[in-house]
């Protein structure tokens, strides 16, 4: 964690089911779908000060249903489609019983994003539509917010920890945190 003047807060957010509409599997470029409200809410993140970096999990790769390559070109179309707003991507390959630090809830890719980035998790937060993001920000200790897009409507019935923020998506989180005290 920074305290330095130059560091900036970050919003860690899920790809799949919030960046993205939810594609089991996603592994062709021809399958992605961004939402229409996606391109505003990475926008107002910006000019609001945040890094805006992608935290996924790809279990894919790990049970061989799609390559390394094939995430990363879905990668690229999204920042083309975003016109470069994401600060940075972080995936973990592993499978769910793979009992690796990096895969969500654990904080592996928090972890290398900030060795990567001057951030202030103090005022960072973890956007997702599932439990385990939702995790993740409560086991980084950063404010998080689900949304009811992807599995959030389904997750937020079972949920025992409470996020800071519910919103029906992207663009509702991001508009509900840029208001929220710094």
């Amino acid at each position: 964690m920074s305290t330095s003047n130059n560091s900036k807060p970050a919003i860690f957010v899920d790809r799949d089911g919030t960046l993205i509409e939810e594609v089991n599997f996603l592994s062709r470029v021809e399958d992605l779908k961004l939402f229409p409200f996606t391109a505003e809410a990475v926008t107002l993140l910006k000019d609001s000060g945040y890094l805006v970096i992608v935290v996924t999990n790809q279990s894919g790769i790990g049970r061989s249903i799609y390559g390394e390559r094939d995430m990363h070109s879905i990668h690229e179309a999204i920042q083309a489609s975003l016109r470069g707003g994401i600060d940075a991507f972080y995936f973990c390959p592993h499978l769910p019983s793979g009992g690796c630090e990096c895969r969500k809830p654990g904080l592996g890719m928090i972890r290398a994003a900030c060795a990567d980035f001057d951030i202030d998790l103090a005022r960072s937060w973890m956007i997702g539509d599932k439990i385990l993001d939702v995790e993740t920000g409560l086991n980084a200790g950063i404010r998080s917010a689900m949304v009811m897009t992807g599995y959030g409507r389904d997750h937020s019935e079972e949920m025992e920890a409470k996020p800071d923020v519910m919103a029906e998506n992207l663009l509702d989180a991001t508009v509900q945190i840029t208001k929220w005290p710094r």
